[in-house]
């Protein structure tokens, strides 16, 4: 879904509107006052900037979820394997983005 549909999802929910280029077309819900476009714009821009985060927390979910069965019943996780898996739950307590996060090695 795209900044622009989510911030009009927080703004006006329920309301029933059409848009061409993030630009509100048509607006069929008079019942529901129709955000300005400041309003949106601030929203979009609130929106857009959790992306870089959100991409980052999808490839640190990605690389926890190869390892997850070195948590599984049958299996002990050496020291290092905790390790990798502590500091890939803790990189966006340090990291905002993929531009910049230096990932742990994994061990083998």
């Amino acid at each position: 879904m795209s900044s622009f549909a989510k911030a009009m999802q927080v703004l006006a929910p329920n309301a029933i509107w059409s848009a061409h280029d993030n630009v509100i077309v048509e607006w069929l819900s008079p019942d529901i006052q129709q955000p300005s476009a400041e309003d949106i714009a601030a929203k979009v821009s609130e929106f857009d900037a959790e992306i870089p985060l959100e991409q980052l927390r999808d490839k640190r979910n990605n690389l926890l979820a190869e390892t997850d069965w070195w948590a599984s019943s049958d299996f002990t996780m050496t020291a290092e394997q905790t390790a990798y898996r502590q500091a890939l739950r803790d990189i966006t307590d340090t990291y905002q983005s993929l531009d910049t996060v230096v990932w742990p090695t994994k061990p083998e």
